[in-house]
């Protein structure tokens, strides 16, 4: 079926239909929220700098209300598109004073719907941190359900099965496991004590060891971040690992028939986006919007000015015929339409834009050391081009190469020299992007120069497509520092001919290691990038890595004890190749 939708949508872009899904709403990671500063001094020495990770999201009343670590309250939205932030402080004057994480407000925080009320908790083991309930958390008006939750826990999941009883998840360590227990739902006091649910198993599967890639033998992996779906009978403890630094973050699974085990891993990780413009996909949450389709939410790496630099993702998911429990990222940082209805998210919701200035010429108006201007388009966002001030007229011009549509822009600001830290109220972006066929002629496209909102990753589809060749961004306002860019990304179609198919794709996976393997295959010429497609069965490919300028990857992920299927696709700005068959290796 995935491959089906697949093949679909490229027929529908190739004889010029728009696919079916062509009027809906349109989204594009990361997630762009007024994300607040750091608020740690130790954590920001190597420059002041916004960061928010281990998100959750839950449907409540119709709304979705997403929770992220240090953000002093919580945003809101009817759409998963566009969030309000309130602002709620939900650590309490007692813990401040007692607690050395005085600055974790709501730490990798836990979320959960309990009848008609919203619950809330942040990690905690100082046994200071209330249960927070809400049934108007949209007006922002809470109470404590207790005053101190004394067992507390650190990444902490709470869980209500469909008999009513509550379980609370938790566990973040490289030693320990996670634990389960059950709670008394009136409470919140335990029943019993905690049970061991699961440990890594870096001996069997190859994503779960640390390190970049995922070849690092001097730490043991870390597990964390834990989550509880039930389906079809079926309880699906969900955590990260292996590590919040690296792009092969990814959120894993493993299945049981009964809400405290025995927990068995699932080969695949759930959600993994070891490549493109951001990286990561672990620590996270799922949850069904209005119409019962899955959703996962995690943390996107970035791990420049410090390890906890992340940020928000957003991926559609679900459960396949036979129950296995599945992710989809690829095309994670493009555009995707966003449901309003029932959705088959086994079927890709890409939009079939593509990226058209990867690594097209770029002119700008000044440049801070060796912050080049080449960082704004290497698909990159670790790297950015910063501007010598903040001032007004600061500016860059993308060349896309030839003329193309443009369907949507995404701009993504970095850090250089910020100010602050902590949660800033107030704050906002004005900019205007202007386009032009020659260069000279130019016409404003998006006019955001009286916006009033924090904007750090501004998607915006505009309402009807334009032909051009230039684009050109254009400061107005920054809340704070130099006017920086790590990324800016049109997103289309070019005139041109799509990529031919790659051939001659060889896997290779010898005995010596069989969680790893080397792929390598023929260059396409007018490819700019690759979709390599990982799975355990041919018709399940529900892994992806987007390589870039390469026609080779090391994929070390593997479970030693299974075989593997691979697929991979060319990419340009005109579209993308059919899929390679999947072959077993």
């Amino acid at each position: 079926m995935h491959l089906l939708k697949h093949t679909l949508l490229s027929l529908s872009l190739l004889v010029g239909i728009a696919p079916v899904f062509s009027q809906q709403k349109t989204y594009c990671n990361p997630v762009n929220v007024d994300y607040g500063y750091c608020p740690i001094p130790n954590f920001t020495e190597w420059g002041k700098h916004r960061t928010s990770a281990d998100p959750v999201i839950v449907n409540f009343k119709g709304d979705y209300y997403l929770f992220g670590t240090n953000q002093s309250g919580y945003w809101w939205s009817s759409d998963l598109s566009d969030w309000h932030f309130v602002s709620r402080p939900f650590l309490t004057e007692e813990a401040i004073e007692k607690t050395p994480n005085k600055w974790d407000d709501l730490c990798a925080p836990a979320a959960w719907v309990q009848g008609d009320t919203l619950c809330v908790f942040g990690s905690t083991y100082s046994r200071i941190f209330p249960i927070w309930i809400s049934t108007d958390p949209k007006g922002n008006k809470w109470e404590k359900a207790v005053e101190h939750f004394d067992i507390g826990g650190w990444d902490p999941a709470f869980f209500v099965d469909d008999d009513n009883r509550l379980y609370m998840y938790n566990g973040s360590s490289n030693v320990y496991p996670l634990y389960g227990i059950e709670l008394d739902r009136k409470t919140f006091q335990p029943i019993g004590t905690r049970k061991e649910m699961l440990l890594t198993d870096d001996e069997r599967i190859g994503w779960h060891r640390f390190g970049e890639y995922m070849d690092n033998t001097f730490l043991k992996p870390f597990m964390e971040g834990a989550w509880m779906t039930k389906h079809n009978g079926k309880y699906y403890l969900q955590w990260g690992g292996p590590g919040t630094e690296f792009s092969h973050y990814a959120d894993g699974y493993a299945v049981s028939n009964e809400p405290l085990g025995y927990f068995e891993h699932a080969s695949l990780p759930l959600s993994m986006k070891a490549g493109g413009f951001i990286r990561g996909a672990g620590h996270g949450a799922t949850f069904q919007d209005n119409w019962g389709n899955y959703w996962h939410t995690s943390t996107m790496v970035i791990n420049t000015k410090n390890n906890f630099e992340r940020r928000i993702g957003l991926w559609p998911a679900g459960f396949d015929a036979e129950d296995n429990m599945y992710c989809n990222t690829a095309f994670g940082d493009y555009p995707h339409y966003l449901p309003n209805g029932k959705a088959d998210h086994l079927k890709s919701q890409f939009t079939g834009w593509m990226l058209l200035n990867y690594n097209k010429p770029v002119q700008v108006s000044s440049t801070l050391g060796t912050f080049n201007a080449n960082n704004i388009v290497d698909e990159n966002i670790k790297t950015y081009w910063s501007a010598k001030t903040a001032n007004k007229g600061e500016w860059l011009i993308s060349d896309l190469g030839d003329i193309s549509t443009v369907h949507a822009i995404q701009i993504n600001y970095a850090d250089q020299d910020a100010e602050f830290m902590g949660k800033t109220l107030g704050k906002y972006h004005q900019y205007i992007v202007s386009y032009s066929l020659d260069g000279k002629n130019w016409k404003i496209l998006i006019d955001k120069s009286k916006n009033t909102t924090d904007v750090p990753h501004d998607y915006v589809e505009l309402s009807t497509p334009v032909k051009a060749r230039f684009l050109k961004l254009e400061n107005i306002h920054m809340p704070t520092g130099k006017f920086a860019i790590s990324g800016f990304r049109a997103f289309g179609l070019g005139q041109g001919e799509k990529p031919q198919p790659v051939e001659q794709l060889i896997v290779l996976r010898t005995e010596t290691d069989k969680r790893s393997g080397w792929l390598k295959w023929k260059p396409v010429d007018n490819a700019y990038a690759y979709n390599i497609y990982i799975g355990i069965e041919p018709d399940k490919l529900y892994s992806s890595v987007m390589v870039y300028d390469a026609n080779e990857y090391y994929y070390k992920g593997m479970d030693r004890t299974k075989p593997y299927y691979f697929a991979i696709e060319a990419i340009n700005e005109n579209g993308t190749s059919t899929w390679t068959k999947a072959e077993a290796f």
